[in-house]
C-alpha cells in the first residue's frame, strides 16, 4: 500500500479519504481544492490527465487521471484511491456532461450522457457501498444540478440524466441509511464554469438567482459535510421552486413552458 490512514484536519479531526471525479476544472476542482485546505486526503480524478496532474500538484492531492464512468474505469479509479488512501470514506460523483439540444439530440448524445451522468455513479455504487454498509459509515456525494429537481430548458439529455441521478441517489439513501452511509445530492443553478460559459443565451436563466462561483459552491459543499442532509442547495431557492413543483405541477409546467415561449420568441431555442 502507498498511501498512508491517518493525519489531521483544521478542525483536528482525522482527515478522511476522498475521491472527487471530474476534478480537473470547474466544481470538481474547487471541491478537491477545498477539501484538501481543509486537511483531507484526496484523489483526484479526470479525463484530462494534464489538467488533473496541476491540480494534484496544487492541493498535494494524488491524481488518477481516465475515464470513471465505464465499469472498468470506475473499477480501477477505485482501486488506485484505495491502494494510495488506504480506505474511501467519501466518494464524490462530480463528472457530467450535457450533449444535445431538443429532439434532435442524437442517439449518441443519450447514450454518453446515460453513462456519464448516471452509470457511473451506479458503477461506482457496486465497488463503494457494500463495503461501507460492513463497516458501518461511508459517504456518497453526487453532483445532480437543480435540473434533476426542476428541470432544464433546451436539453432534454441533461434533464432526465440529472432527474435520474435524483432517483438513483434517492434510492441509495432509502436502501443503506440505517446501514451508516450517508447519501447526498449538490444540485445548484448557475455555477461559473465551462459549461455555463457554453451556455449561450440560457446563461439568464441560469443565473437568475445569481450564478455563483465554483469555489463558492464548494463553501457549501464543505459546511454540508458536517451533517447529513440529502438536499446541497448552493442556491437556497431551489427548495422553493421544489416545494412549487411537487405542490403545484401544472401551474409550475405552464411557467415553464411561458420562459420556454420567451426564448423562443428572442430566438434564444
Amino acid at each position: 500500500m502507498t498511501g498512508f490512514v491517518g493525519g489531521g484536519r483544521r478542525d483536528g479531526a482525522t482527515s478522511r479519504g476522498i475521491v472527487v471525479t471530474g476534478a480537473g476544472n470547474g466544481i470538481g476542482r474547487a471541491i478537491a481544492t477545498k477539501l484538501a485546505a481543509e486537511g483531507e486526503r484526496v484523489v483526484v480524478n479526470d479525463l484530462d490527465a494534464d489538467a488533473v496532474a496541476t491540480v494534484a500538484a496544487e492541493i498535494g492531492g494524488f491524481a488518477v487521471p481516465g475515464d470513471a464512468a465505464g465499469e472498468a474505469g470506475a473499477r480501477a479509479l477505485v482501486e488506485a484511491a484505495r491502494d494510495h488512501l488506504g480506505d474511501i470514506d467519501i466518494w464524490f460523483g462530480n463528472a457530467g456532461i450535457d450533449h444535445g439540444r431538443g429532439l434532435d439530440a442524437t442517439e449518441a448524445d443519450w447514450e454518453l450522457s446515460w453513462s456519464v451522468n448516471v452509470m457511473a455513479h451506479v458503477r461506482a455504487a457496486r465497488l463503494l457501498v457494500p463495503a461501507w454498509a460492513e463497516r458501518g459509515s461511508g459517504r456518497y456525494v453526487a453532483t445532480a444540478s437543480a435540473a434533476g429537481l426542476l428541470t432544464m430548458l433546451g436539453t432534454p439529455t441533461y434533464s432526465t440524466t440529472k432527474h435520474a441521478v435524483i432517483g438513483f441517489a434517492e434510492w441509495l439513501s432509502a436502501t443503506y441509511r440505517h446501514r451508516g452511509v450517508v447519501v447526498q445530492a449538490i444540485c445548484p443553478q448557475g455555477v461559473r464554469t465551462r459549461m455555463f460559459d457554453d451556455a449561450g443565451p440560457l446563461q439568464g436563466l441560469l443565473a437568475h438567482d445569481s450564478a455563483l462561483t465554483p469555489e463558492q459552491l464548494a463553501d457549501t459543499v464543505w459546511e454540508a459535510l458536517g451533517d447529513e442532509r440529502f438536499l446541497i442547495l448552493p442556491h437556497p431557492q431551489v427548495a422553493g421552486y421544489y416545494a412549487t413543483r411537487a405542490a403545484h405541477t401544472d401551474k409550475w409546467l405552464a411557467g415553464m413552458n411561458k420562459i420556454q415561449r420567451g426564448l423562443e420568441q428572442q430566438g434564444a431555442l
